[in-house]
């Protein structure tokens, strides 16, 4: 049997799972709830492995282990921002976001906003990111199909394409969610093996691999690179600061903590997953390093001057074409979960916050709103594949990192200042929406990947500050707006939230709960 008939196999048995995740999931899709986050019925576990096959994507298993193939130690930056960025979304994040939200990120906005521009500016920053992220992914999915299937590259977007709008429109997030973790076991498992193999090729011992690759490719691959004037250090900080912060405003990993019951189930999924994302990362530089030795940087640059099928080649020299077209699949199903999820964010955002909300006034039916999900997700799957087409020389990690740059930016100043600043209000969320995804737009089209006008690739250490600068000032210069809000009932008090976001308690819960007359002591 021919290599590339092994590795159709493989990718037809991974479409054929998927599919029958979604055929499964359709039965169980009746409703909004049910489509935006699968009733609320995911338990912590099940919930962690679907954060971590949701947040590892294709930037983590082809775009890291391609970097640190290609750059050594500067790859692996990204790793550790990757991996911290979990501490910021468990600390200050996921308990008060599953408190105040419904279905997506401006719900939880909107549970102290009530009004119609915050939502659309929520909408947008939530569709600008995802929009980001899924480039990254479908241009994951067009160099690993070429690869191994020989498809051309355009042909390979477009079948991703069209799987995620089927997985989507049909099972919603039940689907989205048990193809996450699905996936998560799968790449997990294959990332374990392909380590292993990399491990048995030096007894076992990884100081070995950094020993060979520094004697053969030089001490500068296994060392923090010294930076080469100001402006790349400070992209070194930009970049972490990027992948730290941008976690907690990634719209498709908001969205996950809502599809469970309560605040503490929340929390325990998070530690699920950090656990699970750990061990993943720690295995990457053994990845990119065995490929940097045993497949050989010139070989990897000549299939992709990315990098981004390091591990699918390093899997083919190691284990032959059945490995290959495993570790393959594996990345395959990654993509599908990521973009799975960035689809139903994006069209949840156009169908539930904009269209429902905004357009309709919170009177759209349910029927109206599932036909607008779905033609959202239609239109947005439509826009990440003819970007995916112009961006093909892009490594896939460098746009993730630009999508938590937009999110760090743009989503992060809000959500901190709505949980913890009483004086906030709605002209600063809106400002700081605004200002923060604007800024770091532009910002990246004045980068050097672009027209070389900004001396920095990555622009959140300038973006995000401003997107804290437009909430503060926002809300200053609009103080007497606040307070009439707050006498129309269009902006609810903080006291309130600050109870809701750290109890989950509502204040008619509250009045229930003091009104109801005490009961009388039993006596025996």
């Amino acid at each position: 049997m021919s290599d590339r008939a092994i590795a159709t196999i493989f990718f037809v048995l991974i479409i054929v799972l998927t599919l029958g995740i979604t055929a499964w999931a359709a039965r169980r899709n009746k409703d909004t709830a049910h489509h935006y986050v699968a009733g609320g019925e995911i338990k912590g576990w099940q919930n962690g492995l679907a954060i971590s096959g949701d947040y590892l994507s294709a930037a983590s298993f082809l775009g890291i282990a391609g970097s640190i193939a290609l750059s050594g130690f500067s790859g692996f930056y990204l790793s550790i921002g990757f991996l911290v960025a979990y501490l910021v979304v468990l600390l200050l994040v996921a308990e008060p976001l599953r408190n105040l939200g419904k279905y997506t990120f401006a719900d939880m906005l909107a549970a102290r906003f009530n009004l119609r521009g915050v939502r659309s500016a929520a909408a947008l920053s939530t569709i600008a990111i995802s929009t980001f992220y899924m480039i990254a992914q479908m241009v994951g999915a067009g160099a690993l199909i070429e690869l191994l299937l020989g498809l051309p590259y355009v042909t390979s977007v477009v079948i991703i394409g069209v799987l995620m709008t089927i997985y989507i429109a049909a099972g919603g997030m039940v689907a989205t969610t048990w193809i996450q973790i699905v996936k998560a076991v799968l790449l997990i498992s294959g990332t374990l093996a392909l380590s292993i193999a990399v491990l048995a090729q030096f007894n076992f011992n990884p100081i070995a691999i950094f020993n060979q690759v520094e004697a053969e490719l030089g001490p500068e691959m296994v060392l923090p690179p010294p930076p080469e004037g100001l402006a790349s250090g400070i992209d070194v900080v930009s970049l972490n600061l990027a992948l730290v912060f941008g976690t907690a405003g990634l719209p498709h990993i908001l969205m996950r903590f809502l599809t469970v019951p309560d605040a503490k189930t929340a929390r325990n999924s998070i530690i699920v997953a950090t656990w699970i994302i750990g061990l993943f990362y720690l295995m990457t530089p053994i990845m990119g390093y065995g490929a940097a030795l045993l497949v050989g940087q010139d070989v990897i640059a000549e299939q992709n001057p990315a990098g981004n099928t390091a591990a699918p080649q390093l899997a083919g020299e190691l284990g032959g074409p059945i490995f290959l077209a495993f570790i393959s699949a594996v990345a395959f199903a990654t993509i599908v979960a990521v973009v799975a999820g960035l689809v139903i964010a994006a069209s949840s955002a156009f169908a539930h916050d904009f269209y429902t909300n905004v357009i309709r006034g919170g009177q759209a039916s349910e029927q109206e709103q599932f036909r607008a999900a779905r033609i959202a997700a239609v239109a947005v799957s439509l826009g990440a594949m003819l970007l995916a087409i112009f961006a093909r020389d892009f490594n896939v990690a460098f746009l993730v990192a630009l999508a938590f740059a937009v999110a760090a930016s743009a989503n992060v100043p809000t959500i901190l200042f709505t949980i913890f600043w009483r004086r906030f209000n709605t002209a600063g969320a809106i400002a700081g929406i605004l200002t923060g995804l604007i800024s770091c737009i532009v910002l990246i089209i004045l980068s050097p990947n672009i027209l070389d006008v900004f001396p920095l690739a990555n622009p959140a250490i300038i973006s995000m500050p401003l997107g804290f600068a437009a909430c503060y000032l926002g809300t200053i210069l609009t103080g007497e707006a606040a307070e009439r809000e707050m006498a129309e009932g269009k902006q609810i008090s903080y006291d309130e939230i600050y109870v809701r976001a750290n109890t989950g308690i509502t204040r008619l819960e509250e009045e229930l709960r003091t009104a109801a007359p005490a009961e009388e002591p039993r006596t025996t």
